[in-house]
């Protein structure tokens, strides 16, 4: 059933005042390189992922895509891979590399669940793990401003539990998923301060 959206709202955001990050090893104050485009991983990344048998992609976008579907069997140990709001952090040992995302586009990571979640703020391409992996689901997403949809479509979660939308920045937003047995919707936002990764979405 449907959650009441009050309900909802401060379920939300009792979660998100315990949440912390599901990453580790990256500075949470970092900031993006000022050179470079989104387009140019640089030498840097490429050769931090060559460590890890990964050949650099031509966008970030395609490096979180490629890192997000990974198998859980095949994730890079040692490579952390943290998503923030303007930029995908890179680290493993004592480098690390912080690659500028487009200032136009905000990405988020969900995983719904049924009975079991863990906290997550900033979502962790290497580490985070949700319980639905591998689960077809249909998703909409509408902008609460003026009610147009944003996205409506349906999806299969990575093998981590997570699917990935990328939205218009600086919107407050209502996400709707269902499984066709359980439902749930959330009010979310995509500004400076709302995570990149939400695991508090329980399907009722």
């Amino acid at each position: 059933m449907h959650l009441p959206k009050t309900a909802a709202t401060l379920t939300a955001l009792a979660l998100l005042l315990t949440i912390t990050a599901c990453t580790g090893g990256a500075d949470p104050d970092a900031s993006p390189t000022a050179a470079g485009d989104a387009r140019d991983l640089g030498p840097d990344a490429s050769a931090l992922l060559a460590t890890f048998d990964i050949s650099a992609p031509n966008t970030v976008g395609d490096l979180i895509e490629e890192l997000q579907a990974q198998p859980l069997a095949e994730r890079p140990k040692g490579l952390m891979a943290s998503v923030r709001v303007d930029a995908l952090l890179l680290s493993a040992g004592d480098s690390e590399v912080s690659l500028p995302l487009p200032t136009d586009e905000f990405h988020l990571s969900v995983a719904p669940y049924l009975d079991t979640t863990h906290e997550c703020f900033y979502h962790s391409l290497t580490t985070c793990v949700g319980e639905l992996g591998d689960t077809p689901l249909h998703v909409t997403i509408t902008d609460d401003a003026d009610g147009a949809v944003l996205v409506d479509m349906d999806v299969t979660t990575y093998n981590n539990g997570f699917f990935d939308v990328t939205l218009p920045p600086d919107r407050d937003i209502t996400l709707t998923i269902t499984d066709g047995e359980h439902i749930a919707e959330v009010p979310l936002g995509t500004r400076d301060d709302d995570p990149t990764c939400v695991t508090s979405i329980q399907l009722t």
